[in-house]
């Protein structure tokens, strides 16, 4: 999405006030990623609580993988700071910044899964790999977070490719939960799902966070989904957070950016460069 204007900061209040519950689990402040003379992330300030589920939503290009990236420590920021659990991440490298990442469990937009293994050791991949836990121990584990998310032990004898989508999906979740984190985050968890098995796989997210009590982040454009997952949303504007408030309120967020995307109209202060054919 491109406007011609500068988004201006209409955020509805205080888009980096610390959630309930003291001091925040991810805390940033002023990020900024810049790619050539493109500024992606733009002074990025953000919380997001203990046991609380943030969603970002945007359009293609606002941001939100580079902001995923930057919180997992796949990219570096030109500029800002990242904390958790208090502890600033930015900078950090090798086995400091593995250290972190073993609070973390992720989804893939695609479910990114290991073609040349079967789906139990997919899903015990972190534990056999990161943990060095034993295979026999991983696999029983692996089952039951197969159960988890309502495959049978028969599912964690496949391969990748003899997976429907949804199927996909739910590995990839078993996989995300399967080291217990603390943290975990989900890249357009329903993308290339029929509406059906969105709200199947989204009601899978809500159960598995809550049964982990773990602190979730997504990304994505699909508003049913947002609704149906988050606690707060924040949505990414060229390189801004432009509003952040809690889910049930962004109907009414007094915002003509959020409720054009929201709404998906054609008018308003965003523009979409669209060529004449």
């Amino acid at each position: 999405m491109n406007d011609s204007t500068d988004a201006k900061p209409l955020t509805g209040g205080n888009a980096a006030a610390t959630p309930k519950g003291g001091t925040p689990k991810i805390s940033i402040r002023g990020l900024t990623k810049v790619f050539g003379d493109k500024v992606v992330l733009d002074g990025i300030d953000l919380d997001i609580g203990e046991a609380e589920s943030m969603l970002v939503i945007g359009g293609s290009g606002s941001g939100k993988s580079v902001l995923l990236k930057c919180i997992l420590g796949l990219l570096h920021p030109d500029a800002g700071s990242i904390k958790v659990d208090g502890e600033e991440v930015v900078g950090l490298y090798g086995a400091e910044l593995d250290r972190v990442r073993r609070k973390f469990g992720m989804l893939f937009q695609n479910a990114a899964l290991f073609d040349s293994l079967p789906v139990w050791e997919n899903v015990a991949f972190g534990l056999i790999q990161g943990q060095r836990m034993a295979r026999d121990k991983a696999r029983e584990i692996a089952q039951q977070k197969l159960g988890a998310v309502g495959l049978g032990e028969d599912v964690g004898l496949l391969m990748p490719a003899e997976l429907s989508g949804g199927m996909r999906k739910r590995v990839g979740l078993a996989r995300a939960i399967a080291t217990e984190p603390e943290i975990i985050f989900f890249d357009e968890p329903t993308t290339g799902l029929d509406p059906i098995m969105g709200d199947v796989i989204d009601r899978l997210i809500v159960k598995c966070v809550k049964e982990l009590g773990a602190t979730a982040l997504s990304i994505t454009h699909d508003m049913a989904s947002a609704r149906r997952i988050s606690d707060r949303i924040a949505m990414l504007y060229k390189g801004k957070i432009i509003w952040t408030g809690r889910t049930a309120e962004i109907d009414r967020s007094g915002n003509p950016y959020v409720d054009q995307f929201i709404n998906g109209r054609e008018e308003g202060p965003i523009q979409m460069q669209v060529r004449d054919l």
